[in-house]
């Protein structure tokens, strides 16, 4: 995989996977999801006519004959032509349509505190629209936009080490307040106010059971941190990456023990703050990051260290470990001070 000026290219999708068959082409599959979603809309449309618990939990109070007409042209008509035809611009119009739905949506459901399973519904949808959209326009989802600023990728200024751990400590306690205390707050308000929360993730032992993998997991996130600042003379932010290859650490089994962790931290807090959107938000983010921005750091990283780090991917997995006494029980790079930027 490499980075370009449209974000990742996966190069796996325009060759043959060794047993020789061809994968399936990003394009074919935007189109079979839209598909989907041309069948699915029109089933709902139908299930809201035939069922008044359907209309009230998808629309509220809002006259299902006012929007059918207009849904039913540009989301279920516009899902099935874009997929027959392949067309970015009628996707991009299914999209566009399907992002103000679910603005007005979410802004009626969260003053009548009702269609909370109608705002999901259509967050989805708009998602799926965007990227499909996306997908057809550029082959792939494009994911050049997410480094810029100070995710885009730049080696820290050389400093001592006090200050990189200072820094990196620093941005640790800004993302997990951020991330682990914030973030599942407000899905908490919401999914409450839109009267779709699960009452169940209230009661023993979910809570207790999101203690303990958060506890677990945030030693590993901090000693990555900490690895990062000390061996690679960076930080966890790619504006100030690591400067160094480092394999030390936690970084001797995982290539990227901060992503393992911070999936790990984000459901430990979903089930603490009894919240299972932040649950299937962070099987989500972790997902978009594996697929979505790993190959750019990996990029990055082989561009700026080469074999070495090319020999390091290759020994060492992602998310598990490999178990020792596999491949000669050698770790990459035993000796070495080496590392990934993440």
């Amino acid at each position: 995989m490499r980075a370009d000026g449209g974000g990742v290219r996966d190069t796996l999708s325009r060759s043959p996977s060794p047993g020789g068959v061809q994968p399936i082409r990003p394009a074919t599959m935007a189109r079979v999801y839209l598909a989907g979603q041309a069948v699915a809309g029109a089933l709902w449309w139908v299930a809201v006519f035939a069922s008044d618990t359907v209309r009230v939990w998808t629309l509220g109070a809002w006259d299902p004959r006012l929007l059918v007409g207009p849904d039913l042209l540009l989301f279920v008509g516009g899902s099935a032509l874009a997929a027959a035809r392949g067309s970015w611009r009628v996707a991009a119009v299914t999209a566009v349509w399907s992002t103000l739905l679910t603005i007005a949506l979410l802004g009626q459901g969260l003053l009548d505190r009702a269609a909370g399973w109608g705002v999901l519904l259509m967050l989805a949808a708009t998602f799926g629209s965007v990227a499909t959209a996306a997908t057809l326009r550029f082959g792939r989802i494009p994911t050049g936009w997410y480094f810029i600023g100070p995710f885009r990728f730049r080696a820290a200024r050389a400093r001592s080490r006090r200050c990189h751990v200072a820094a990196s400590l620093t941005q640790l306690v800004v993302f997990w307040v951020g991330f682990f205390v914030v973030v599942p707050l407000l899905l908490v308000a919401f999914e409450r106010r839109l009267r779709v929360d699960w009452s169940a993730l209230a009661a023993d032992p979910w809570p207790t059971v999101g203690a303990a993998l958060f506890l677990v997991a945030s030693p590993l996130g901090l000693a990555s941190c900490l690895t990062m600042a000390i061996a690679g003379e960076g930080t966890p932010l790619p504006a100030q990456t690591a400067r160094r290859l480092v394999v030390a650490g936690p970084y001797r089994w995982l290539r990227n023990p901060m992503a393992t962790a911070g999936v790990v931290q984000s459901i430990g807090a979903g089930l603490w703050f009894g919240s299972w959107t932040m649950i299937v938000a962070a099987v989500l983010g972790g997902l978009a990051w594996h697929h979505g921005i790993r190959g750019a750091e990996e990029a990055d990283l082989l561009a700026r260290f080469g074999d070495p780090y090319e020999r390091y991917r290759a020994s060492v997995r992602v998310w598990v470990p490999r178990l020792p006494g596999r491949h000669g029980d050698r770790s990459p790079g035993a000796g070495q001070v080496t590392g990934s930027h993440r």
